[in-house]
């Protein structure tokens, strides 16, 4: 894109005054909750150092202890000139930070934040001096059942297809200039049908009645400017629509997003404060639609038959946080490589340089939220906390087309029988459609379903035959709720029926190549020759199955003990890319 930065942590929302606070950092464990006490923020004890954003459980924060520890510390210095203290407003942001954080500016407390997986920031220019500042963090995080963790372990132990846990820092932690008055956030909504984007902007506080504030939206495209508008602002939170084209002035054919021709246009926001410029941001989106219509998803109104594999973004040696940038490149550049069009982040809430790649290469996203384990007020906070700033914070991006709250029942445990838990998946839902009418939702993934807009099934048989009967028997028993499958679940909670919706196989295979240690799904394969076989014979019975609408296999890469990739933790291929995506491309389905 035109305003790309390598590293830049908000590829969607780029400024050009901007430092990365990654690299080294004083680091102190606090297993006896004293820190606080003994005012860490005035008096840091130098004891260790981490290479922040990478976590004290994994070899690149060059510490490596996967022992748990409950509270931890951060310290480093930075350096503030004279004219950005006076003439701009300093944001420090974090992109993630696990799990409850809190941050002191110079000794002075700035404020804290609960959450692991949603991005949150500090307006820390009060407490700045000119020259060397100290900033100080603490972040606790717990094996609580009660706050969204995802696949990290719950237990002291790693355990069947749960790792080490991910605590403290760990993803980008940076500073930003912007103006005393700026834009902090939009909310882009391209309208397919009249080639038209709604636009909502979100200011910082800003006395309209004292002076003009203007703002001017241009849009490009392959270097080409087809639209500018400048408006007058009156509040805060600022609705604009606004034509992409400029009447007829601009000859120009709309490029849609796809797989095929991943188009994006540059969008380009400038503030005005009367005749002064006074923030520039740079963006980008794309213009797709993604629709169901009877059984069958609709990218762009053509049928969309799902390839997608799934990816948990787990890394040997940084865990859930990504090496670099490249690795996040060479992983999706992975997934086209053995022939999938998308791609189902499981339970983690990606670096949005992630996104911003998806959307570049033109690979479909299925967003999943980080589930609770426990179903009870304080999870149910929690969690729904979080996943509204999850939505909001990557609502922008063409490349996911489906939002996932929960998997497999997680953290609703009962809800086959409970109304209570029933009634909070719905309002998952709903919560998700009234943010995002634009996507389909996937209320509980998996099984025991409920209000959901794509029905989903997870079954790991490693026999194709089986894989097949299960879900193409005369009475369609499965699909009518009449039997259980998959060992003991339902498709649906009692009381909820089948209304036609697309159906996608989003969890099988699994398929692990026998070692001394670590599992995978069913009975393994001895090697490379089999897993090939058992592959093809099961994606194959998938496409058979004539009301299914796509499939995801388990998995990309073998996660720490969970040895099922098709690529282990170091990324090397157990198969050659091509034959994988010889047997995806095969896949013709040409039942509906």
């Amino acid at each position: 894109m035109k305003f790309y930065i390598k590293d830049y942590p908000r590829p969607q929302f780029v400024r050009k005054e901007w430092e990365n606070l990654n690299g080294e950092w004083n680091f102190a464990f606090d297993d006896n909750d004293e820190g606080e006490e003994k005012e860490y923020f005035n008096n840091f004890p130098i004891n260790l150092k981490i290479n922040v954003p990478f976590t004290y459980e994994t070899k690149l924060s060059k510490i490596e202890d996967e022992s748990v520890h409950y509270i931890v510390w951060y310290n480093r210095k930075v350096n503030i000139n004279k004219e950005q203290l006076e003439e701009k407003k300093i944001i420090l942001n974090f992109e993630g930070s696990d799990y409850k954080t809190k941050v002191w500016i110079n000794g002075n407390f700035i404020g804290e934040n609960v959450g692991a997986y949603s991005r949150f920031s500090f307006d820390i220019e009060k407490y700045l001096l000119q020259g060397e500042n100290d900033i100080t963090i603490r972040v606790e995080d717990s094996l609580s059942k009660d706050q969204p963790r995802g696949k990290q372990r719950y237990k002291k132990e790693s355990f069947k297809c749960w790792y080490v846990q991910t605590t403290g820092i760990w993803k980008t932690i940076w500073l930003e200039w912007v103006s005393k008055k700026y834009l902090k956030g939009v909310k882009i909504t391209p309208k397919n049908d009249k080639v038209k984007l709604e636009i909502e902007s979100n200011l910082s506080e800003i006395d309209f009645e004292r002076q003009n504030y203007y703002i001017e939206t241009e849009i490009s495209f392959d270097n080409k400017i087809l639209n500018r508008t400048k408006q007058l602002l009156d509040n805060n939170y600022q609705e604009i629509e606004m034509n992409i084209l400029q009447d007829d002035k601009v000859q120009h054919i709309i490029q849609k997003w796809d797989m095929s021709n991943p188009n994006l246009y540059d969008i380009n926001y400038k503030l005005y404060c009367e005749e002064k410029m006074i923030d520039n941001v740079y963006s980008y989106f794309g213009i797709r639609e993604i629709s169901i219509k009877g059984d069958t998803i609709y990218l762009n109104n053509k049928p969309l038959y799902l390839k997608m594999i799934l990816d948990q973004g787990y890394f040997k040696e940084s865990h859930l946080t990504p090496p670099n940038e490249q690795s996040i490149i060479n992983d999706i550049e992975s997934v086209l490589a053995f022939g999938y069009n998308g791609i189902r982040k499981h339970q983690k809430i990606e670096d949005e340089r992630f996104l911003y790649w998806c959307d570049v290469k033109g690979v479909l996203v299925w967003s999943e939220m980080a589930n609770c384990y426990r179903f009870n007020d304080i999870s149910l906070q929690s969690f729904t906390n979080e996943w509204i700033k999850v939505i909001k914070q990557n609502y922008n991006h063409p490349s996911i087309i489906t939002w996932v709250p929960i998997n497999e029942s997680w953290g609703v445990p009962d809800i086959s029988t409970i109304e209570n838990e029933q009634n909070f998946v719905n309002s998952l839902y709903y919560l998700t459609k009234s943010i995002d009418n634009t996507r389909p939702v996937i209320s509980n993934d998996g099984w025991e379903h409920t209000i959901s807009d794509i029905i989903t099934i997870h079954d790991y048989k490693q026999d194709e035959e089986l894989l097949y009967k299960e879900y193409t028997d005369k009475n369609m028993q499965v699909l009518n709720n009449q039997k259980e499958y998959n060992g003991k679940h339902r498709l649906l909670v009692n009381g909820y029926k089948y209304k036609g919706q697309p159906v996608i196989i989003s969890e099988y295979g699994g398929t692990a190549i026998q070692k001394e240690d670590g599992w995978g799904y069913g009975k393994q394969v001895k090697n490379e020759k089999e897993l090939i076989e058992r592959f093809k014979e099961l994606t194959e019975a998938i496409s058979n199955i004539p009301y299914v609408s796509g499939y995801c296999y388990t998995q990309l890469t073998d996660v720490q003990q969970e040895i099922n990739g098709l690529m282990d933790e170091s990324r090397n291929y157990k198969v050659e890319p091509n034959i994988i995506k010889n047997i995806n491309d095969n896949v013709i389905h040409n039942n509906k």
